[in-house]
């Protein structure tokens, strides 16, 4: 699973500009061009990154974030012209983590990404990715638990991955089944039930649990 983020820029060109860049350094890029597209995409697909530009028709990124913040605690990145400092305070408190203003080089903006996405994964360029006392390394697919090789089959380690990058989101079973499974899968969704309780087993012990959250799917908890 390689690095993705998400492009949320009105101005075509620079979006195309920035994924373009993305794209030649690895990453998976999905752009869109309005907020409530914005939100849309959140809900149904998991970024290590988003950057957010705060004039956008209709919802603009102030809302956008307070939304995403809902959902997941992936970095959020405003790209903007305005820098006024009340509208970099009022950013940090819908939940932005850094701001980037017009026009900016994009080697700089890249070196920024690369440094929040390698602190969140224990070291720049390090691969790793930690929640409680689980570690996974995305390049060898290694899991620890409590210190201690967690061997997993492939879709209960990208279950994992998935609910490691968004703790407290919850997921249903048909978002799982689309994720990990496509949209073409035709089988039962009670799959996703039996991956569910082969990884809940693994992580038995664990401060990172899988948690059944009623009517609505599933999530995971970390406890301190």
């Amino acid at each position: 699973m390689g690095l993705k983020i998400l492009i949320v820029e009105d101005d075509r060109l620079l979006a195309e500009a920035v994924s373009d860049y993305f794209t030649g350094k690895g990453w998976k890029t999905d752009v869109v061009y309005d907020g409530d597209s914005a939100v849309e995409t959140v809900e149904r697909k998991s970024y290590q990154m988003i950057l957010l530009d705060v004039m956008l028709p209709g919802r603009d990124g102030f809302y956008v974030c307070r939304k995403i913040r809902e959902m997941t605690e992936t970095p959020v990145f405003f790209i903007t012209a305005r820098v006024m400092e009340e509208d970099e305070l009022n950013g940090y408190a819908v939940g932005a983590d850094d701001y980037i203003t017009k026009p900016f080089s994009l080697p700089v903006l890249y070196a920024k990404v690369m440094a929040m996405t390698g602190r969140l994964r224990g070291g720049a360029g390090s691969g790793m990715l930690m929640r409680g006392d689980v570690t996974a390394d995305v390049r060898t697919h290694d899991v620890k638990v409590g210190g201690k090789e967690c061997p997993l089959a492939p879709k209960e380690y990208e279950l994992l991955i998935l609910f490691m990058e968004n703790p407290n989101r919850i997921f249903t079973r048909d978002q799982l089944l689309i994720r990990l499974w496509g949209y073409d899968f035709d089988g039962n969704e009670r799959v996703v039930d039996n991956h569910i309780k082969k990884l809940r087993k693994a992580l038995s012990g664990s401060r990172c649990q899988i948690r059944t959250v009623r009517k609505s799917g599933y999530r995971m908890e970390v406890s301190v």
